[in-house]
């Protein structure tokens, strides 16, 4: 995330549980607009962690094509990718 300054997405919000043992790299906050009850809660969208021998690299964003139209969306998906194709020394 280094580098990357906060931006605005327009895409579909999931509310789920998170495994406390995740590394969380983006998160978004729920307006409660279509659900009220949830207003104000800050969820993790992009987040990474160690399984076993390998990476895993999650990511929301990217519920249609235009969301990769903002840069630092892209950017993450991209060096997401590239994080969890690196093999564990």
């Amino acid at each position: 995330m280094r580098g990357l300054k906060d931006f605005k997405m327009h895409s579909e919000q999931y509310y789920m549980h998170v495994d406390p043992g995740v590394e969380v790299l983006a998160t978004t906050t729920f307006s409660g607009k279509y659900a009220p009850w949830i207003e104000g809660v800050v969820m993790p969208v992009v987040w990474k962690k160690y399984y076993g021998k390998g990476r895993v690299f999650y990511c929301s964003l990217g519920h249609v094509a235009a969301d990769f139209d903002v840069p630092e969306a892209r950017e993450i998906v991209k060096r997401g990718i590239l994080w969890a194709a690196r093999a564990i020394k």
